[in-house]
């Protein structure tokens, strides 16, 4: 082939060039799965309940009140395991969350008529003759037991005998001459020395009534530890309530005494004051107070300090108190 004669010249158009200032970096798109998507928290279900006592100072459980109208301090006629009971209505129309029951919900049956009152009243009194022919029994069959209390269900389908012991006891034929006197069921239930006062009550070392008898519904755990961070004696009279256990008032301002420790320098610590660096020889967290036993004035009476007054910068070594060792400064 031959070359065109006389070829015509096409110029190239050149792109304009943007000044470096308006250069921007490039933008990358990143995948939706990258980003964290916000977890849905699940609904909460909320049931209302009725809130029915059984005994003063027992726990309160739950029930459906329907469409029964009724107010905190009446009786009423709820549903059980056991079939009818007579109760009182601690509070009515309260909203808990579906996690807080155990399915399926008993009903209110009704509010207490003047009929029911006059059977619980009668309930009573059989109570009581069951509990001194009981304990005849227990002293003819010379069992080691100790009778607490005597319940009968609102029903009459049966009685339940609850006593303490030291040791197993074989009350088979209690069970037996109970059954031929009272023609019911009969239940014997050896409880604990703690559930033992709870039935019985009584008055504690602050001279009120013993609480888990007024309002506890339930024991909760109670440890020496809770003792020893409320600076209290050890002895055992003193922190011991009428069952002989640790006193359940312990775990009252348990958590407000851990709080008030955390935020409170140790004993031995080394802190720093206006007045010169000292040793804590004593605190008092509820008050957010420390004695600090100044080293610049050894011989003399500590001083007390609030605890924000003081900044701590060390501890002493338990081994040598003499040569206190500091730890570096936070």
């Amino acid at each position: 082939m031959h070359a065109p004669k006389n070829p015509v010249a096409v110029p190239v158009k050149e792109k304009p060039k943007k000044p470096a200032s308006e250069y921007e970096a490039p933008r990358f798109v990143l995948p939706e799965s990258f980003y964290e998507k916000p977890v849905q928290q699940p609904e909460v279900e909320y049931v209302t309940v009725a809130g029915v006592r059984f005994k003063e100072g027992g726990k309160v459980y739950y029930f459906d009140p329907g469409q029964i109208e009724m107010s905190a301090g009446d009786f009423v006629i709820v549903e059980t395991a056991r079939g009818l009971e007579y109760g009182e209505a601690v509070y009515t129309d309260m909203s808990v969350s579906a996690s807080q029951i155990v399915s399926p919900l008993k009903n209110v049956i009704r509010k207490a008529t003047p009929e029911d009152d006059v059977h619980k009243k009668e309930n009573d009194v059989k109570e009581t003759e069951a509990f001194k022919v009981c304990e005849e029994m227990i002293e003819q069959h010379g069992l080691e037991m100790k009778l607490i209390e005597v319940e009968c269900t609102f029903d009459n389908s049966k009685m339940l005998f609850y006593f303490t012991s030291e040791q197993r006891v074989d009350f088979r034929d209690l069970v037996k001459d109970l059954a031929s006197v009272f023609r019911t069921r009969i239940e014997l239930r050896q409880i604990g020395i703690r559930d033992e006062a709870k039935l019985i009550g009584g008055l504690g070392v602050c001279g009120r009534p013993v609480c888990c008898h007024t309002f506890l519904d339930d024991f909760g755990q109670v440890s020496i530890k809770m003792a020893k961070e409320q600076n209290l004696s050890l002895n055992t009279s003193k922190i011991s309530g009428t069952c002989g256990r640790l006193m359940c008032c312990l775990r009252f301002e348990h958590e407000t005494y851990e709080e008030e420790i955390r935020k409170t320098p140790k004993i031995d610590s080394l802190v720093r004051t206006d007045d010169g660096d000292g040793v804590v020889v004593e605190t008092v967290p509820l008050q957010g107070l420390v004695k600090v036993q100044l080293s610049q004035s050894p011989d003399a009476a500590p001083k007390v300090y609030k605890r924000d007054d003081v900044k701590l910068i060390g501890y002493v070594k338990k081994e040598s108190k003499s040569q206190p060792e500091t730890e570096p400064e936070q």
